[in-house]
């Protein structure tokens, strides 16, 4: 089977939530071929030390799709005064310029329409037909036209309130974000040679990243499927890029996110959410519950084998907290949770691991954090001559002190997660994985994962988390038996091989749903039955033998 594997960044291997899964994925299911589409910044380069592919996989097409907001009105004002808007009305005529109007018209009247369920729709395959006839929509998506068109959409009849308040800066700057948004529709994948020759789409996030699987279902009727370990449109309502945003550019920008996703997940064959928390949020986008399917992201339990063999290991008063340190995590609370603790267990200690992100915000909200720590925690030295220690410490992972994730969770005697945002907690895996009791404030998919193997308390409640991680240090027999329990579930759920086998049979129940395609040097799909890949001896016979079935 060929598998048109949809990913977003600049390497089909780049870092973030799904790149690691993506590789395990194309390395797992080796007996299908992987044909990768990269959507990201032109010109990326790849990640220090990437793998190098697989023999099954094959990077066809990249796309200049950046996915940042790093373009702004004034990126389009610099473009037009360069004479971008010119060239796009040289290079169309006045039918496709008409063709053009209409389709966009239907599309910002879907998003700035109270009430209207198709437009949208309409409008974005009218714009996806013109752009395959064109050659693309050179610069006609950022054009005097579509801003015009837009600021008629939202100033009509049946308007939504917040959109007909929109100003010319609103109508600008929601151009610049719709251009970039539907920049896959100009895409050259759309041949019969590239997306065309595939058995199935799997976008490995939903928004962007799977318009070039809608696209492809329209043109070629391939199946899609969509996984989404982290909802684009909660994504979208959690960017702090919104706060700086008006109100009338933040309901058109929801409204954008909220329709694309709405028709990805009405067009897909299947949505695989990592779980029930995602699976939440595509419910209340109107996804049907019956194409939708829960597949847990498998994690390498490998590497943490060791540890969670180990359950006498660990400080038996340290707390450990990992992540990346950013607002959502709320290191603050926890700081306020750990100088309650230590009034009433005075040789606590924190570890505070923090992931390297690269992110300026991220230096800032480290520095705040440590500030905050010095003041609760002051150096007091024991004595005239004695250098103070404070019980608070913040290291960097793959440094002196946290060389290793395992050594880190191994030094623990409670993991802590305080996050009042969370989507998958990865890092609460692993340190089941790693046979640790865990304490964790109770948001996204956190209950999901810990499933009554851990303690979790409210976010946002200092003294909750503080009485629960008293409790587990106070009580070693409890802290043993729950992490036992929690590295039990975690070998259960969490693996690379039930993640494996999910998707090896959900790409099988797709492409037997699907019409068969016949393409000309290609083989005919299930020439050999599913008998044929079990394994025995007969199972060589009979396919060497041509029947496909063994022998009677």
């Amino acid at each position: 089977m060929r598998i048109g594997l949809l990913r977003e960044g600049g390497h089909p291997y780049a870092t973030g939530e799904a790149g690691p899964w993506c590789e395990r994925l194309v390395r797992g299911l080796g007996q299908h071929q992987f044909d990768l589409y990269v959507l990201g910044p032109a010109g990326t380069p790849p990640p220090p030390g990437p793998l190098p592919p697989p023999p099954n996989a094959r990077t066809v097409r990249t796309g200049d799709v950046p996915a940042s907001d790093a373009e702004t009105a004034s990126s389009r004002t610099e473009r037009a005064a360069l004479g971008d808007d010119r060239t796009s009305r040289r290079a169309y005529g006045r039918r496709e310029r008409r063709r053009f109007t209409e389709a966009f018209h239907a599309l910002a009247t879907g998003l700035c329409a109270e009430h209207d369920e198709t437009s949208f729709a309409t409008g974005l395959y009218a714009l996806a037909d013109l752009a395959r006839e064109r050659g693309g929509l050179p610069g006609a998506l950022r054009s005097d036209d579509a801003v015009r068109t837009l600021e008629t959409a939202c100033r009509a009849p049946g308007a939504r309130r917040t959109a007909a308040a929109a100003g010319l800066s609103d109508h600008l700057a929601f151009a610049d974000h719709l251009e970039r948004a539907l920049r896959p529709l100009s895409l050259d994948w759309y041949a019969e040679e590239a997306l065309g020759s595939v058995d199935l789409c799997h976008a490995t996030a939903g928004g962007t990243t799977a318009l070039p699987g809608l696209l492809a279902k329209r043109f070629f009727g391939t199946p899609l499927l969509v996984t989404e370990y982290g909802v684009q449109l909660r994504a979208h309502y959690l960017s702090p890029a919104a706060a700086d945003r008006s109100a009338p550019l933040r309901a058109l920008l929801a409204a954008l996110h909220g329709r694309l996703a709405a028709e990805t997940y009405g067009q897909a064959a299947l949505l695989t959410p990592g779980n029930a928390h995602a699976r939440r949020w595509q419910e209340k986008c109107g996804a049907d519950r019956t194409r939708i399917r829960t597949v847990h992201p498998g994690l390498a339990a490998d590497r943490f084998a060791e540890v969670g063999e180990d359950e006498e290991s660990g400080d038996p008063a340290t707390l450990v907290w990992v992540g990346r340190v950013e607002p959502a995590k709320d290191l603050v609370a926890l700081l306020h949770a750990f100088a309650d603790l230590r009034a009433r267990q005075p040789d606590a200690r924190l570890r505070i691991v923090a992931v390297p992100t690269g992110e300026p915000c991220a230096d800032a909200y480290l520095t705040h954090c440590k500030g905050f720590a010095a003041q609760l925690f002051p150096d007091e030295a024991p004595g005239a001559h004695a250098v103070g220690e404070n019980p608070v410490t913040f290291e960097e992972l793959g440094g002196p002190e946290a060389p290793t994730l395992e050594d880190t969770y191994a030094s623990a005697a409670v993991v802590v997660l305080s996050s009042v945002v969370e989507g998958f907690p990865t890092g609460l895996v692993e340190a089941m994985f790693c046979a640790r009791a865990t304490v964790s404030t109770d948001v996204g998919a956190v209950v999901e994962v810990i499933g009554g193997t851990g303690l979790v308390v409210p976010p946002r409640n200092p003294r909750a988390l503080a009485d629960a991680c008293l409790a587990l240090l106070r009580d070693p027999g409890r802290r043993h038996r729950l992490g036992a329990a929690a590295r039990a579930r975690a070998l259960e759920l969490f693996t690379v091989e039930q993640n494996l086998a999910a998707f090896r049979g959900i790409y099988l129940e797709l492409l037997s749903h699907a019409p068969v395609r016949h393409r000309p040097g290609d083989g005919v799909p299930f020439a050999h039955p599913a008998e044929a890949h079990v394994p025995g001896s007969w199972t060589h016979q009979a396919v060497t033998a041509g029947t496909g079935a063994p022998d009677a």
